[in-house]
């Protein structure tokens, strides 16, 4: 499974074999089933988790028992509570999987140990940060200034390796609409 990670890594950044296998020796690899938790709402994040396979989402409940979702991660991508990490404090999230994954985990003080030893290790890490941050300023916006069929044209154009993996519930959860919204959407398209 590293394999998959080291061709991630060496895609993106110039490593050496001693700084591959520095950061091999401080990678945990989790294997979830479908449905299977990789952190609940209430316990503390303490892990940077790559896709390895398989595809994930990251949600909260509401009082009304409503799973609101924030993002769908997959393969090469990155997912876990930035906030919970970064503080300490207990997880407003739940991460779970909606198809049987695979992850590699890498904790907050072997993270911060390899970004000190490795620069371009230091360098991706900003980089993904920098478009994490411009990815979620435009779902913000596309979540306050679009309209429910703009927000799914745009999900299918943006996102459809998730759009036909995961299902349409959790589409339209993602989207802030109901399912029966999303259903309409679907079959007036379907009619164009």
């Amino acid at each position: 499974m590293f394999e998959v990670f080291a061709k991630y890594l060496r895609n993106q950044i110039q490593l050496n074999d001693e700084e591959l296998e520095m950061i091999q020796k401080v990678c945990v690899t989790k294997r979830l089933r479908k449905n299977q938790y990789l952190l609940q709402e209430g316990d503390v994040w303490r892990f940077n988790a790559f896709i390895i396979n398989g595809c994930l989402r990251t949600y909260s409940i509401n009082d009304k028992l409503q799973e609101h979702i924030i993002n769908f991660a997959i393969e090469n991508w990155w997912i876990g509570d930035r906030e919970s990490l970064l503080n300490g404090t207990p997880s407003r999230f739940n991460i779970d999987a909606i198809e049987d994954s695979e992850v590699l985990l890498i904790s907050k003080e072997n993270f911060k140990m390899l970004m000190k030893s490795i620069p371009q290790f230091q360098e991706l890490v900003n980089l993904i940060i920098e478009r994490s941050f411009a990815a979620s300023q435009d779902r913000i916006n596309n979540s306050i200034s679009l309209n429910a069929e703009e927000k799914y044209t745009r999900f299918l154009e943006k996102q459809p390796q998730i759009a036909i993996r995961v299902p349409q519930h959790m589409v339209a959860s993602y989207l802030g609409i109901t399912p029966e919204t999303l259903s309409r959407i679907r079959k007036q398209s379907l009619k164009k």
